[in-house]
């Protein structure tokens, strides 16, 4: 038995002793006290606190920052129009002025009115536009399509008005304002394509029609020529080749 005991002794014999065992549960207070302590000072530390960016510039940048200064005297002395209400209208701006429209279609509904050259001499292509729209409508409504001629005819008749009318006189003549003339001359060819919407011109009541028609046309153009252009005593030569312009219309019209 005591042989026995020895060999457990011996079995069981290790370096490990209570002393051992002490020295080990004291290196793990120590730690956990350094673990505690680092704890506690990471909860003592101040949180960091948001700064805005204004007070940091004020207080860590230095030198100037560049400010325009504005001045009111620039804004009081300049010549552009403050409101809008002193703006001129919309209708004036693009040139459309109705009152000189209704004078200019007075004046080719009369022929025997003087004409006034102030008011003739501007380059309205408002009336001319229109008048030429509402033939070619009537004569769709008449059953011809025309809308290619009646344009076609309309700007080599103003070309070769406008040569014409820089060799005869001296001052010559602005292809904008022979155009206007002619188209707003254009007013008696309109009346005349809607009467043929309603009957046909072809016979001896519609030649004696679309020849008076041709005629009031080609007066008013002439006479709003020589007024405006100063060409007195020169209406006749002037009004000729206007009668043949205005004959191609009164042809597109009446067959």
């Amino acid at each position: 038995m005591s042989n026995l005991g020895q060999f457990d002794s011996d079995f069981y014999q290790s370096n490990y002793t209570i002393d051992n065992q002490e020295q080990s549960s004291e290196d793990s207070n120590a730690c956990g006290h350094v673990y505690g302590s680092r704890k506690q000072q990471a909860s003592e530390q101040p949180q960091p606190v948001f700064v805005p960016s204004e007070m940091l510039m004020s207080s860590g940048c230095e030198g100037q920052f560049f400010q325009p200064a504005s001045n009111p005297d620039y804004y009081s002395q300049s010549s552009y129009v403050d409101s809008f209400d002193e703006e001129p209208p919309l209708l004036e701006e693009l040139g459309i002025n109705f009152d000189h429209i209704w004078q200019k279609t007075l004046t080719v509904l009369n022929p025997l009115k003087p004409a006034d050259g102030s008011i003739m001499n501007e380059t309205d292509l408002t009336g001319p536009i229109l008048f030429c729209i509402t033939l070619g409508a009537t004569l769709l409504l008449a059953g011809k399509a025309q809308f290619g001629y009646v344009y076609g005819m309309s700007a080599l008749g103003c070309l070769g008005i406008h040569t014409l009318l820089n060799l005869m006189s001296s001052s010559g003549a602005s292809y904008g304002c022979v155009a206007s003339v002619l188209g707003y001359c254009l007013l008696p060819m309109v009346l005349l394509s809607v009467c043929a919407v309603f009957s046909s011109l072809q016979g001896t009541f519609g030649t004696v029609l679309a020849l008076v028609i041709v005629g009031w046309c080609s007066l008013s153009a002439s006479k709003i020529f020589s007024s405006a252009l100063g060409m007195k005593g020169q209406q006749l030569l002037i009004a000729y080749p206007c009668a043949l312009l205005y004959g191609l219309f009164a042809l597109l019209t009446v067959f």
